[in-house]
Parts: C-alpha cells; structure tokens; sequence
C-alpha cells in the first residue's frame, strides 16, 4: 500500500505515527481562531483524506491553551474595514468555505478523535461535534458563541449535529442562548466521551487508538460510513440493508478470513486489503 503525504501548511501542522495522522490547529497566539487561511488548509486537509487509505485514523488537537475560539473576527472586521467580503454573494462564499470544512470531515473514511482543552467555541465547537470521538480535557468549554455576536445559533452544523448528540432540548437551550457548558456536562450529556487532566488527553486518545489500529482497515471505514448513513436513516429496515450490505463486503476480503485465523489462533492480525 503506497504511503501519500499531506501537504505542508501555514496554520496546521500534521505529523503522521504509523497509520495514525495528528493534526494540529497552529495559531495557539490567537487560540487557534479560524482566519481565511485555516479555513482553506482543513478543507483542503480533509478533502484530501479521501483518496489517503493508507491514513486510518485522525487525531484533531489545538496548540497552546485553546482548542479553538471559533473565527477569527478580528481578521473579518479588518476585511470589512477593506471593503472584503461585505456583499451577499461573498458573505455567502465565506460561510460555506466554512462549512465544508465539517461536511469533508464527515465524509472522509478515517475516523476523527477530537482532543479538546480550554475553549472550543463557535467554528470550534462544529470541528469538535464534526468528529467521531471528542475526548475533553477538565478545563474544556463549549457554546454556540454565533449567536453572542448578532448572529443565528445554528451554524456550521450545529442544529444537526447536537440534537443528535444530546437531545432537542438541550440542543434548542444551547443554541439559542449561546451559553458555556464545563467537560463535566458535556461528559453526563454525553457530549464527550471521556473528561481527562489535560496532560493526560494524548494518553486517553491512545487507548481508542490502539484497539482500532487491531481492526480490519475496510472493516473500520466502512463502520464509520454505516454510522453517518443510519443515523438520518429512514428506518430499521433502512439501517440493518446498510449492515448487510458492509458485512458482505468485508466478508469477500482476505482481511476477513485473516481475522478469523488471528482470532482461532490467539495471535495479533496481519491486515493487507488497506
């Protein structure tokens, strides 16, 4: 399986561990706020993703002590302030560069744990909810901050993603008062799945990292597909067809039957199918 290689960036920084990527948000000096060039490196990052199998998983972090304040308004007044960006046309351009950073992250194959210390607002708080896995350090933060700024709650996914997440009700609380929730809530809510020291929020990834790392390569991909698929599915029947339909798959590939052999045998599989 031939290896690819991201491409170099300004405001990320990817360092690739075996099969494992970890991308980091780079403007820790502006708690690693989305301006235009971030914006256009995470699509371009997770875009790219799609066609990189031999990637299998994504860990997201923040440099310094943010994981990301959402966008950057001081670098969007100063675009208005130079005449950018104040039409309808452009206004919209921007917004859904935005959110196709969360639909490419979505629809990438690699799963996405998501290492989330001190605050994670607005844009921040859509990448962190666009993962598969969040993973909050103690002194993690999160809200809708778009609606404290004269804007609607619902942006860049957030009215899919949390009444999803946690419910309608408190997606409908969060999104319209734009107000804080601690790790600790997040964790009973179910928001995150684990609430660590912030030290310790590498050491929590690797544990999950470890047992994917053990599954089959299509097995873990397409596991990721059937949970997007099912979770708008229209019904039982709807979601148990895209079961069937993995399963059968993976059945035909050599990776199965080597899976069953590692199993019987009590050893350590050795994938190939990629």
């Amino acid at each position: 399986m031939a290896e690819t290689k991201a491409p170099d960036f300004e405001t990320l920084k990817v360092e690739r561990k075996g099969a494992v990527e970890w991308l980091t948000l780079n403007r820790p000096d502006n708690l690693n706020a989305l301006n235009p060039t971030m914006v256009e490196e995470l699509y371009a990052y997770f875009l790219g993703l799609q066609k990189r199998i031999d990637v299998r998983i994504i860990v997201l972090k923040g440099a310094g002590r943010a994981f990301c304040a959402g966008l950057d308004l001081k670098k969007k007044g100063e675009a208005d302030d130079a005449g950018e960006g104040n039409s309808v046309q452009a206004g919209l351009k921007t917004q859904r560069d935005i959110a196709n950073i969360v639909m490419a992250m979505r629809k990438c194959p690699q799963p996405i744990i998501s290492l989330i210390q001190g605050p994670a607002c607005g844009g921040g708080f859509s990448l962190a909810l666009a993962s598969d896995i969040r993973i909050a350090a103690d002194n993690a933060r999160f809200n809708c901050a778009y609606i404290r700024i004269g804007l609607g709650g619902c942006d860049i996914g957030s009215s899919y993603f949390l009444p999803r997440l946690v419910g309608a009700s408190l997606a409908t609380e969060l999104i319209l008062t734009g107000k804080f929730i601690s790790a600790e809530r997040a964790l009973n809510l179910g928001l995150v799945a684990q609430v660590v020291p912030e030290d310790q929020l590498e050491a929590a990834a690797q544990e999950d990292l470890d047992l994917m790392l053990t599954t089959s390569p299509l097995g873990l991909r397409l596991s990721k597909e059937a949970l997007n698929m099912n979770i708008d599915a229209g019904g039982m029947e709807a979601a148990i067809a895209m079961e069937d339909r993995n399963q059968i798959l993976i059945s035909q590939t050599s990776d199965f039957k080597e899976g069953v052999a590692a199993f019987l045998q009590k050893r350590p599989p050795n994938w190939g199918d990629g």
